[in-house]
C-alpha cells in the first residue's frame, strides 16, 4: 500500500517545497498533477516529467500516481501521457472527467463511455500502467459505482478500474451506498482517494431547505473510515491511496499544510491496523 498526497494543493509552491513537505509528513510518494494547471502541463509531459519525477526522488519519494484529464485514448496527449508514466515507473493514473449531460441521455452517455474505455484499456495495455475512473459526487458520469461498474463492465482491471473516492461515494449514498458500491466495484479497486465531506443546512429567504456541501477534517466528516478500511482490507486492495486536501474555500496553503498533518494523524493509526509496515 502507498500512501501519497494530491499535489494539487501545494502547486503555489515550487516541486522540491512540495516533495519536502510531503517526505516531512511521513508519505512514500506524490500523486503527481500532469494536466492544464498542474504542476506539469501536458503539452511538456514528454520533456517534463522524467525531470520532475527524478527531482521528487531525490527526497526519498516516488510518484506511484499521475492525475491527468485524459478522457479518451485520442486526446492529443494521451499516449505521451501513458509512454512517459511507464517510462518514468509510475503504477497508476487517474482519467479525467466526463461530465452528466442532459436528463434523459444516460443509458446513451454510458455506452460512449465504455466505447471509449475500449480504446483507453488498449492504450494502457500497450504501456503495463493502469488507468482508472475517479468517483467524483454532482453532474459527473462517474457520480455514481453502478455507473461506473457499467462503464466498466467487459474490461480487463490489470489495466483499467475504478478510483473510488468514499467521501463522494457518501455525498451520493450516505448510509449504505458507498458500502454498496466498493462491494460492487471491489475487483477493479486499485486507487483510492481520502477527503472527508459534510452536508451544512444554510436555510435562504427562497429555500429553508437548502443544504450546502463542505469539505472537512477526516475526523469531522460523514465517511466511516475505519468501516471503510475494514472493508477495503476484506477485499484484499493493497494499492495507493491519495490524500486530498481540497480545504482551499477556507484555508490558505500553510494552513492546509497543518490540516494535512493532523488528517494524516488520524489516518495511519487505521491504516496500520490493516496494512502494517
Amino acid at each position: 500500500m502507498k500512501l501519497m498526497m494530491f499535489a494539487k494543493m501545494l502547486q503555489e509552491y515550487p516541486l522540491e517545497k512540495t516533495a519536502q513537505i510531503m517526505k516531512d509528513m511521513g508519505l512514500d510518494g506524490v500523486d503527481l498533477t500532469v494536466r492544464e494547471g498542474g504542476y506539469i502541463e501536458p503539452t511538456d509531459v514528454v520533456a517534463a516529467l522524467p525531470p520532475a519525477i527524478e527531482a521528487i526522488s531525490q527526497y526519498g519519494l516516488e510518484v506511484p500516481m499521475l492525475t491527468t484529464n485524459v478522457v479518451s485514448a485520442e486526446d492529443e496527449y494521451a499516449e505521451d501521457t501513458f509512454a512517459t508514466a511507464a517510462q518514468c515507473g509510475v503504477k497508476w493514473l487517474k482519467l479525467g472527467y466526463w461530465h452528466y449531460q442532459e436528463f434523459g441521455s444516460l443509458e446513451k452517455q454510458i455506452l460512449a463511455a465504455r466505447a471509449r474505455m475500449i480504446d483507453l484499456e488498449a492504450l494502457a495495455r500497450q504501456y503495463g500502467i493502469w488507468a482508472g475512473i475517479h468517483i467524483h459526487s454532482g453532474d459527473y458520469l462517474s457520480a455514481e459505482a453502478t455507473v461506473v461498474y457499467e462503464i466498466l463492465q467487459g474490461r480487463d482491471p490489470r489495466y483499467v478500474g475504478a478510483y473510488i473516492d468514499p467521501g463522494h461515494m457518501v455525498v451520493e449514498g450516505a448510509r449504505s451506498g458507498w458500502k454498496m458500491g466498493i462491494d460492487l466495484l471491489a475487483p477493479y479497486i486499485q486507487l483510492v482517494a481520502v477527503k472527508d465531506m459534510m452536508w451544512l443546512h444554510k436555510p435562504t429567504a427562497e429555500n429553508p431547505k437548502n443544504y450546502e456541501l463542505k469539505l472537512v477534517p477526516l475526523a469531522e466528516g460523514m465517511v466511516p473510515w475505519p468501516e471503510v478500511f475494514a472493508l477495503l482490507h476484506q477485499i484484499g486492495f493493497d494499492g495507493g491511496i491519495s490524500i486530498h486536501s481540497e480545504y482551499g474555500n477556507y484555508m490558505d496553503t500553510e494552513e492546509i499544510v497543518a490540516q494535512t498533518r493532523r488528517d494524516i494523524e488520524y489516518l495511519k493509526p487505521l491504516l496500520e491496523k490493516h496494512w502494517p509496515h
